[in-house]
């Protein structure tokens, strides 16, 4: 009777619910939060097939515990160390990335508002706004090639240093004549922070993206380098086609009209980049480029 008053005892034990407290409500909300962040990291990035490699190893590491291969598990044991190491080496980039995502999130300035100033009249005015529009249409026409960032909460120093310093008004004739065929500046990227173009010439980083499309020539994918560097917005004119596209977010966005490329300037002139309202936008932005279809 004693053994099996024990066993109820034990079963009541593991079966009664742990008091619960709001430190730890918070600590399953903070771990909720980064198994969210990582999983999503794996997801997006080249981790991803990383991901499903461990899930194998894994699994047979699970057979041979299963059936006792002392061995395997010997080997298994041995090699978790340098694989860590090693996974922190090779994937270098993208953890570099993940934590600047995760510093773009802006978690407390919504609490604390230390930049309540900032952008109390936009980050840049409308007459910017129609200056880069006019100068980008006016480029299209006669396919002249341009590459131009717009910064938003991230500065672009880094960048900024490797091109030519400017610090000028943002105008459609400044911005035509930089791009001009065989001019000194046409060569880059230009950077525009504000209602003033800071730099000229400047370069950007390559994406790496392997769904790019293979016709997209350098400018494109240094557009879309920035912007998974950063979360500036850039335009591109193609030199050969004379289209438009944006890219923001790592993602690219081809030919598009003065109206869509304003209404996108628009949105970003009051506001800081956010992932939720991005979302929202791309979806927008896929329908509209389906119409135009």
């Amino acid at each position: 009777m004693s053994t099996f008053q024990d066993i109820m005892e034990t079963l009541g034990s593991l079966l009664k619910s742990p008091r619960i407290n709001e430190i730890d409500i918070v600590e399953i909300i903070i771990i909720a939060f980064f198994i969210y962040e990582i999983m999503l990291w794996i997801k997006n990035t080249q981790a991803w097939m990383l991901f499903k490699g461990l899930v194998m190893i894994l699994a047979f590491a699970f057979i041979a515990a299963v059936f006792n291969m002392s061995t395997i598990l010997w080997l298994a044991e041995k090699a978790i160390n340098v694989g860590i190491i090693a996974v922190i080496i090779v994937f270098q980039p993208e953890l570099r990335k993940a934590l600047e995502q995760l510093g773009r999130k802006n978690l407390f300035t919504s609490i604390f508002n230390f930049e309540s100033s900032k952008n109390a009249e936009g980050r840049f005015s409308d007459k910017t706004i129609t200056e880069i529009t006019k100068a980008v249409f006016e480029m299209a026409k006669v396919k002249t090639g341009a590459l131009i960032v717009v910064e938003q909460e991230i500065l672009l120093k880094d960048y900024e240093r490797t091109g030519i310093p400017l610090d000028s008004i943002v105008s459609s004739q400044l911005l035509i004549n930089i791009f001009e065929h065989n001019t000194p500046l046409h060569d880059g990227a230009v950077i525009i922070r504000g209602d003033r173009i800071i730099a000229a010439t400047c370069y950007l980083p390559l994406s790496d993206n392997m769904f790019l499309s293979k016709d997209l020539g350098t400018r494109h994918r240094a557009a879309v380098g920035i912007s998974e560097a950063t979360d500036s917005l850039t335009v591109v004119v193609s030199e050969e086609t004379g289209s438009v596209s944006i890219a923001i977010g790592g993602e690219l966005f081809r030919n598009i009209d003065a109206e869509y490329l304003k209404g996108k300037l628009t949105f970003i002139q009051n506001r800081s980049f956010d992932v939720k309202r991005f979302k929202l936008w791309k979806g927008r932005m896929r329908h509209v480029k389906k119409d135009n279809k």
